[in-house]
């Protein structure tokens, strides 16, 4: 017996060496490219004999003009995204919850899931052509069309080429393509509430409402703290697949992302000492918001993972 659970376990290690080779190669030997956000890095020299010069990278990240701007992008769509990805999600589960046809709950969420599998080069040419202004009024795109035959603008909106417009869109995007991926996940946690206790509070005589507040919210709330806990840790990464390929140069002062900026400095520029000292601040901001999240998690909602 005890040869056979042996040979068991080796066959689990095995499937396990695939995996944790990938994350060596792509997860763990990249770790040591952070040596370049301390050296004046040129591919020709490699790590070994490009010039080692301290903090001199972060000190030209700082003053760097562009710098604060793409941060306070970053935060401003990351936060709101974080929000939205949050309060509609736990809504609308909330609300397809309480219906009883059952095939009508499926169509919904497959409808509402469809986004999640499309690529965001795939979405930003749907989203080009939904959202554009067109040349004259009659070309506009369908939500331009809409809101012009409803009366509630006379001219065409430039959805990604307007900088007062662009955070929005961003964030609105990102909340349709999402929410039907978040939606399944807060519906699988509300199995997990006890039925028991609606029929309780249904006798005591509280209503759907105070059901929902008493119940339903405090039986997922450590799922929403996971969830919160998750979102926190990408703060400063705002979807860079997103915004690279729906912005432009007429939206660089609101749609300037740290991601895009790294890119350009690196890729166009070749300043790869300075991007991987984004990248090393990105990951040190990204920790203390994810730890500090938890300690949050742990305090008021009672979430641990160990």
């Amino acid at each position: 017996m005890k040869k056979r659970n042996h040979q068991n376990r080796t066959m689990f290690h095995l499937m396990l060496f695939l995996p944790c080779m990938f994350l060596l190669i792509f997860n763990y030997l990249p770790i040591a490219g952070i040596t370049m956000a301390f050296q004046n890095f040129y591919p020709g020299l490699g790590f070994l004999k490009s010039e080692w010069v301290g903090l001199k990278n972060f000190e030209t990240l700082f003053l760097h003009p562009d710098t604060w701007p793409a941060i306070r992008n970053t935060l401003i769509i990351a936060m709101g995204k974080i929000i939205g990805n949050l309060v509609i999600p736990v809504s609308f589960a909330l609300l397809l919850n309480e219906v009883k046809n059952k095939k009508f709950k499926r169509s919904v969420q497959t409808i509402t899931y469809l986004p999640y599998f499309l690529s965001w080069v795939v979405l930003s040419g749907i989203l080009i052509n939904f959202l554009s202004p067109g040349s004259t009024a009659e070309s506009a795109g369908f939500l331009n069309n809409v809101l012009i035959k409803l009366g509630m603008i006379e001219e065409p909106l430039y959805f990604l080429g307007d900088s007062k417009l662009f955070r929005g869109t961003m964030i609105l995007s990102d909340i349709w393509k999402n929410f039907g991926f978040n939606t399944i996940v807060y519906l699988a946690a509300l199995t997990g509430v006890d039925t028991t206790l609606y029929e309780a509070a249904a006798v005591d005589g509280a209503g759907r409402l105070k059901q929902t507040w008493h119940i339903t919210l405090p039986g997922i709330a450590p799922f929403i703290a996971l969830m919160t806990i998750l979102s926190i840790g990408n703060v400063l990464s705002a979807g860079f697949d997103q915004i690279f390929n729906l912005y432009s140069p007429a939206v660089y002062s609101t749609g300037d992302i740290i991601d895009t900026l790294v890119y350009r400095w690196g890729m166009i520029n070749q300043q790869y000492s300075l991007s991987a000292a984004v990248g090393v601040f990105k990951s040190v901001v990204s920790m203390i918001l994810i730890l500090g999240g938890y300690k949050l998690a742990d305090k008021y909602a009672g979430y641990r993972v160990f």
